[in-house]
């Protein structure tokens, strides 16, 4: 891999080499920016291709499929005897598709001519950055630093050993921290993206599954008839989910390999406690920004309360030539988020102005079921006083989802009643992931339910549940199915 030099001057330095960093790295090299890609960690990928996205996905895909083996006379197949999980051959596969993803990055940097600086990077001055005591100058630089996992450190017995993060189950490079079993019953803390796709994953996997929430609903920023309809099918899955309630305290019991953690929970309303018996707990309840240590205190950059870095529309921090992106600035922290605002400072270190645009963004939760949204919900709406028609059809009329045995879902789609313009759409189902792209460009390009109705879709395709829903917004009903 290509090294600076002293005497080297790059057009941008970029610290974090993870999707933002790596993505805004990609991007300058095909344009010809001289850029230094700084990195800590002995990889490029940052979390979500090390400990987050990548590495989770591959570890679900096995539960799904011991999920649909464990129902395989639905599909006609005759399977003798229960489907089990090898732990050790799991973590294996998953590390054997980060190993390849990083290689390819890794030899893309080459290609691109981009100059991977491995070490801790700090900035001394606009036009400096100082790795492990080298200097490193440039004419601008990008923060692309990223966040990190919230540990439960103000909780009696956080600091247990078999009290875990998604970095204990994830990690391809924390293998004398990673869990070196399956756990066996699990509470994980923390209803949101993290914590959901965990449950769902542990629980296809076989084991016994309890979330614990503070708010009234798991996912309380998805849309409330998605959140609860998802709520119900996981339930019947085996998942447990107590609402309204936190985790005060956990102690150890038992030695050696039989160690279990005993967990009070606490009712916020009545404040009632109990305690639950597991072999392990998963923490689940945020992220932070990494904002400290940086510099920013050399070149006056003041953060947020949150620790987050505040950027105008460029991109551009309010020290001119210095940029930040991603899980570092405020916003959603999503790796595609971090991408798209890595090409975004680029562009406009070049010169060519270029302002973020965040009204169509995606989210995608791999749970199982999936769930995927873009745009604006139902109740975002009724609170800005803004009048929606809503449609919806569900997956259960549809042929493709009945052919493969996913009959769980939904999609919302959120219009104006005027124009019939497309404002928001929401889904609960299988390949939801691969189904909002769809939708995605529908709320970028401002169009209208009776376009996305018109346009022929595959048929049978999961896609043409769109397309469903868009005829209810124009007809009052959807073709295949009563309103």
């Amino acid at each position: 891999m290509a090294d600076a030099s002293n005497n080297t001057e790059y057009d941008i330095t970029i610290i974090g080499a993870g999707p933002g960093g790596y993505a805004a790295a990609l991007y300058g090299g095909l344009k010809g920016v001289k850029i230094a890609l700084v990195e800590k960690d002995r990889r490029l990928g940052g979390t979500c291709l090390l400990r987050g996205c990548i590495p989770s996905k591959a570890m679900l895909k096995t539960g799904e499929l011991r999920l649909q083996m464990s129902h395989a006379e639905k599909y006609g197949l005759a399977l003798k005897g229960d489907v089990s999980i090898d732990w050790e051959s799991t973590v294996q596969r998953k590390d054997k598709v980060v190993d390849g993803l990083v290689n390819g990055l890794t030899g893309l940097m080459k290609s691109r001519k981009v100059d991977v600086i491995h070490g801790t990077g700090t900035i001394t001055s606009p036009n400096t950055v100082t790795v492990d005591g080298r200097e490193i100058r440039s004419r601008n630089i990008i923060i692309a630093t990223g966040s990190g996992t919230l540990y439960p450190t103000d909780v009696p017995g956080g600091d247990l050993p078999n009290v875990i993060t998604s970095d204990e189950v994830l990690d391809a490079d924390l293998t004398l921290k990673r869990i070196p079993t399956m756990p066996e019953s699990v509470i994980i803390v923390g209803g949101g993206t993290v914590g959901m796709e965990h449950a769902s994953m542990f629980n296809a996997y076989g084991v016994k599954v309890t979330v614990v929430v503070t708010s009234p609903r798991a996912l309380r920023l998805v849309d409330e008839e998605i959140s609860r309809r998802f709520s119900m099918v996981v339930k019947n899955q085996g998942i447990e989910i107590i609402t309204r309630t936190d985790v005060v305290r956990m102690e150890e019991t038992g030695k050696g390999k039989g160690k279990r953690l005993m967990v009070t929970l606490r009712n916020a309303d009545s404040g009632a406690e109990e305690v639950r018996e597991v072999s392990h707990v998963f923490w689940a309840k945020g992220r932070f920004p990494y904002s400290q240590g940086v510099g920013l205190d050399k070149i006056g950059l003041q953060t947020t309360k949150r620790g987050f870095i505040e950027v105008d529309e460029r991109m551009q921090t309010a020290v001119p030539g210095v940029y930040a992106i991603g899980d570092v600035v405020p916003g959603p922290m999503l790796a595609h988020v971090a991408m798209y605002e890595g090409e975004v400072a680029v562009d406009n270190i070049l010169g060519h102005y270029r302002a973020a645009d965040y009204g169509a963004v995606p989210d995608v939760i791999f749970t199982i079921p999936e769930i995927a949204s873009v745009g604006m919900q139902e109740s975002e709406a009724k609170e800005r006083g803004i009048p929606v028609k809503v449609t919806k059809f569900n997956f259960a009329a549809l042929g493709r989802a009945q052919a493969i045995g996913e009959p769980d879902g939904l999609v919302k789609m959120i219009c104006d009643p005027g124009s019939g313009v497309i404002l928001g759409m929401q889904i609960l189902g299988a390949h939801a992931s691969d189904v909002i792209a769809e939708c995605t460009l529908a709320v970028q390009q401002g169009i209208t339910a009776e376009e996305l109705a018109h346009t022929i879709h595959a048929h049978p395709t999961m896609p043409e549940a769109v397309a469903e829903t868009a005829f209810s917004q124009i007809l009052g009903a959807p073709l295949h199915a009563n309103r």
